[in-house]
């Protein structure tokens, strides 16, 4: 670290402008990923949605040994670059790349050979985000300690992030997915879209890498270390994160609702095309109306917490997503919501869209910013730095969005025995029952999970006062021992 104090450090504008903009790209993967792979495999291309559940879920389980490992690896990489941005730079064209490939398998596939083409370049795009997601994420972390000033960097990451999604929407919606281009069951459009996003990823994360590299000198040095294998480092470096009580709390909560919001972004085009029979246009006002409650969401969390805590903000988030996802779908089963066709409809299914962002954004920005401060209260505990390993963590309880989120839709639809090709184009297509089972999985099935992850964070108790402490702490620490002996007196874990 620099010998400016990180604790009261101040990141530029630009710094935290580039790295902001990192998080476009991890916003066009994602939402690309969420909103139209199932749909794209399940629905357009006739693989059935166990086996496209099941080719996503058996990515994730890749995940999760890359996720920590790429953690790992950049915690302890050394180079004239520092720890964070070789792996930036290094990952952004083979993540463009398995996009691509993941929108773009071959004519004439049967069930399996759809199945293992689509296993294989979640594989890929996954590993490739991951190359280079950690690593950012633990840039983040490492730009500044200051409570207030990580609210911030995060703030940036979210408004990128959403504008990222805001991004997909209307390339995909507005343009290649529109009702007067063939709309979503358009199969010639798909790998032209993967396209436009591979290369918006590639420039986004290159700048991104670019903007931060003044960065590098204030960052932290990783411990020295005898030299070990990179897997048996892993194991030791898990163990050590797992034993942080804050780390485990956040953790499994945020694990459970990523999940559930994961079937929710995978059956989302069900929804919007069978359930509330939308257009195009009506389905890319529902997403903008969720990016901008994102967006007005992002300058409130500041003054939020100032006033109350990160645990609060988590924890408002969490809940108003539930209660905004459950509140449509129960008024519609229970014939008190507007009629499909109408304006009122769309009018309220905007205004439930915008003040869910609004709120979910509270939860994002308090979550990124307690990771951040966990990973103080690590050093403190253990005396090594390890954003890497925490935030790789974080990355995998995301992709399980899509992962496990896909797995349990697509079991979900054939339980419910969706209708599958592209001649079921309304909801006349589809039974009566079915549509109504898919609005039962779609609210209230999902939505009664948030109960779990509300309970975890109510043991999350690292508070702003706890979280001063410990920074004076470790002050003091920094300043008894000159860099080099405080790198070496680093304790291992054990």
């Amino acid at each position: 670290m620099s010998e400016s104090n990180p604790r009261d450090r101040i990141v530029p504008f630009s710094s935290k402008f580039a790295f902001g903009v990192g998080q476009f790209a991890e916003g066009l993967k994602n939402t690309g990923f969420s909103l139209f792979i199932l749909f794209y495999y399940n629905q357009v291309l006739g693989l059935s949605g166990t086996l496209a559940g099941m080719a996503l879920a058996v990515a994730l389980l890749f995940d999760a040994v890359t996720d920590p490992l790429a953690g790992s690896l950049s915690d302890n990489w050394k180079s004239k670059r520092g720890r964070r941005h070789p792996f930036m730079y290094a990952s952004a064209v083979p993540l463009a790349l398995a996009f691509l490939g993941l929108f773009s398998p071959p004519e004439g596939m049967g069930q399996w050979g759809l199945f293992f083409w689509l296993t294989l370049f979640a594989i890929l795009t996954r590993g490739a985000m991951t190359l280079y997601h950690v690593p950012h994420l633990a840039l983040g972390a490492e730009m500044s300690e200051n409570f207030d000033e990580r609210n911030k960097i995060v703030a940036y990451r979210q408004f990128f992030g959403t504008i990222g999604t805001l991004a997909v929407s209307v390339i995909g919606l507005r343009y290649f997915f529109a009702d007067a281009n063939g709309g979503r069951l358009a199969v010639e459009n798909y790998t032209p879209f993967a396209l436009t996003l591979g290369v918006l990823m590639v420039i986004t994360i290159w700048y991104s890498a670019w903007g931060t590299k003044k960065e590098i000198p204030h960052l932290s040095s990783p411990p020295v270390r005898e030299k070990r294998n990179p897997l048996k480092q892993l194991v030791l470096d898990v163990r050590a994160g797992a034993s942080n009580q804050s780390f485990r709390w956040l953790f499994f909560g945020v694990l459970v609702v990523f999940i559930m919001a994961g079937v929710n972004a995978v059956l989302d085009l069900y929804m919007w095309q069978y359930f509330w029979e939308l257009s195009s246009d009506q389905m890319l006002w529902l997403q903008l109306a969720t990016i901008a409650g994102l967006l007005i969401g992002v300058p409130l969390a500041a003054p939020l917490l100032r006033r109350t805590d990160k645990r609060f903000g988590v924890i408002l988030g969490t809940a108003a997503w539930a209660v905004f996802q459950l509140l449509p779908v129960v008024l519609r089963l229970g014939d008190v919501f507007p009629d499909n066709g109408t304006t009122d409809l769309v009018v309220t299914l905007i205004v439930f869209k915008f003040l869910q962002g609004v709120l979910l954004q509270q939860a994002f920005i308090s979550f990124g910013s307690a990771m951040a401060d966990v990973a103080d209260e690590h050093e403190l505990e253990s005396g090594a730095r390890q954003e890497g390993l925490f935030f790789g963590a974080i990355a995998f309880s995301s992709k399980a969005t899509s992962g496990f989120g896909n797995l349990i839709g697509g079991i979900g639809l054939d339980i419910i025995s969706w209708p599958r090709g592209t001649d079921i184009v309304t909801a006349a297509d589809v039974p009566a029952e079915t549509l109504v089972n898919l609005g039962i999985l779609y609210g209230p099935v999902v939505a009664a999970f948030a109960i779990v992850s509300l309970w975890c964070y109510t043991h999350y108790i690292l508070t702003k006062e706890r979280h001063a402490d410990i920074l004076r702490h470790l002050e003091t620490r920094r300043r008894q021992k000159p860099p080099d002996e405080a790198a070496e007196s680093a304790r291992e874990p054990t």
